[in-house]
């Protein structure tokens, strides 16, 4: 059958497949990459380190966020989700990477929390919304362009009116690729990741209400929280009906 094309799922499986699979960090055929890249605990990664994003601390310090129900996007070894939940947020985390998921589960237990692990695609994976935080530390910046649509899908099934988008992505100037989406599809890979400036997350978030938006603030490596100067964090609000 050469007509292959008849929904939405079909348009964007396609695009999928316009880049090399080396270059795939988003679908399920990534795990093995990322279990991978998770393998060795030793690597000098510096989000490797068992401490929560400084902007997700102050946010929660300044009561910019509340506990409730929290999903993180991408969790890795569940550092965020982790400190969520001990501070008293009903956690949901989710990574596509088997290998991760399980260094997450043992950090865990060591910290006497509770969190519920889901290894998958987020896209795809049947998650018991609806939550008062989305928080995605890095998963952004390794989607195609494409799949910001899914992205924002999910945000519309998953994060109850009211609730908060928290985030951590490249920051243009600092780290990531700066090219046009379209040359993306030319090249047929992602370059190590997508960089965002500002005003191009105000435009893809802009049915949202921005409460903070800023350069994540590096933190020495001693510090209870991490930082590095090359990530930008967001705070978005998603706004209640009729407001």
């Amino acid at each position: 059958m050469k007509r292959t094309i008849r929904t939405t799922d079909d348009v964007m499986d396609l695009l999928d497949r316009l880049f090399a699979p080396e270059a795939d960090r988003w679908t399920g055929n990534a795990a093995t990459w990322w279990d991978h890249f998770y393998a060795d605990r030793a690597k000098p990664v510096p989000f490797f380190a068992s401490k929560p994003d400084e902007n997700l601390v102050s946010s929660l310090e300044r009561g910019l966020l509340t506990p409730g129900r929290a999903l993180d996007l991408g969790c890795g070894p569940g550092r965020n989700a982790i400190h969520l939940a001990s501070l008293g947020f009903e956690v949901d985390a989710v990574d596509l990477s088997p290998t991760a998921v399980a260094w997450a589960e043992e950090r865990t237990r060591e910290a006497g929390a509770e969190v519920r692990f889901h290894c998958g695609d987020a896209f795809t994976a049947a998650l018991p919304g609806r939550y008062d935080l989305v928080y995605d530390s890095g998963c952004l910046h390794h989607l195609p362009p494409h799949r910001r649509v899914s992205y924002l899908d999910l945000l519309d099934r998953m994060l109850a009116p009211g609730g908060h988008l928290g985030l951590t992505c490249f920051a243009a100037g600092a780290m990531g690729s700066e090219l046009p989406d379209d040359d993306f599809y030319r090249d047929g890979r992602l370059h190590g990741g997508l960089a965002y400036t500002p005003g191009e997350l105000r435009w893809i978030f802009s049915g949202y209400t921005e409460v903070e938006l800023r350069p994540m603030v590096e933190q020495a490596p001693e510090a209870p929280a991490f930082g590095v100067p090359f990530l930008l964090t967001a705070l978005f609000r998603r706004p209640l009906p009729n407001a």
